[in-house]
């Protein structure tokens, strides 16, 4: 997910760096951060909109094929437009591309765990992403967290900023209900990246991994939640406000852990799955605990025998 605009990159949980020396080295105006940003007009919405629905079903589309995509249907639109709005929604393409995404300054990257892992039990790699949801007349981020063994939704927030208190407040709700898991991987985002962010993960000792530039397959199931979600339930009921939204996608995810089968988990819905593979890692646990018990004593008996 990347940063829509500068202000995006500001971490207000920092401690050590203040909002007017965060704005210094960003470039940025104080008075651009405090005062809220004036709300799109109704044609921009339209057309973010229009943009939100293309790229959730090819999220390949860069700015100049999505203004050819968009042209091609009869709306009057140039390049420099399209790249605004979707640098405002926060949206960019997956597909490889130069190296066009600078991280905020001072937040470090991390590399990339997951290449050739097999992910097979609950708890072993947890992801997040954030997206972009039209309502009315504005619109919202989400962000959510899923469990990759299983694609269950264990945690998700709704914000009307693309800052990093929503992401913390998602990830301190999961790590409370489901435990923790060895590694979290996300993107490159600024969210993500900062200091806030990382140190809860480095402080619940997570090993953190991050998406390679470019490489749109890391984080392939939550993308694959997101059009599943704007599919089945955004684009169908046309949130008015904050308030349905949140209602309704807590209604939809619950849909989606609970009874939506998948082919992928044996027709199984995500969190069953979850279950049923902690429950077992469980019951492995404890049989290990089990030959441990009755192999010591043995083991004891044995050496005394032998001392003696």
């Amino acid at each position: 997910m990347s940063t829509p605009d500068r202000r995006g990159m500001l971490d207000r949980a920092d401690k050590a760096l203040s909002i007017r020396r965060q704005c210094m080295l960003l470039g940025i105006a104080r008075s651009g951060v405090y005062r809220p940003p004036r709300p799109a007009n109704d044609n921009d919405l339209g057309l973010m909109r229009r943009i939100d629905e293309l790229f959730t079903a090819w999220p390949f589309l860069g700015s100049r094929r999505m203004t050819a995509m968009l042209k091609a249907e009869g709306l009057q639109v140039n390049r420099k437009r399209v790249q605004r709005l979707m640098r405002k929604m926060g949206i960019a393409a997956l597909g490889p591309k130069p190296n066009t995404t600078k991280p905020a300054p001072g937040h470090k990257i991390y590399p990339y765990l997951l290449r050739n892992m097999t992910i097979d039990r609950p708890n072993q790699v947890w992801a997040a992403d954030i997206t972009y949801l039209p309502i009315g007349r504005g619109f919202l981020y989400l962000v959510a967290i899923i469990d990759w063994a299983s694609r269950a939704v264990l945690a998700w927030r709704i914000s009307n900023t693309m800052d990093t208190s929503f992401c913390l407040a998602a990830l301190d709700d999961a790590l409370a209900r489901y435990g923790r898991p060895e590694i979290f991987n996300t993107d490159q985002g600024s969210q993500f990246t900062s200091a806030a962010f990382t140190g809860a993960l480095a402080g619940a000792g997570i090993k953190i991994s991050m998406d390679g530039r470019g490489r749109w397959m890391d984080n392939v199931f939550i993308e694959r939640l997101w059009r599943s979600l704007k599919h089945e339930d955004i684009y169908l009921k046309g949130y008015a406000n904050g308030r349905e939204a949140r209602a309704g996608i807590a209604n939809w995810i619950a849909f989606y852990n609970g009874r939506r089968l998948h082919q992928a988990l044996g027709y199984r819905a995500p969190m069953a799955v979850w279950r049923e593979r902690m429950q077992a890692a469980k019951a492995v646990d404890m049989m290990d605990n089990a030959d441990a018990l009755t192999t010591c004593p043995q083991q004891q008996q044995q050496t005394g025998f032998l001392a003696a």
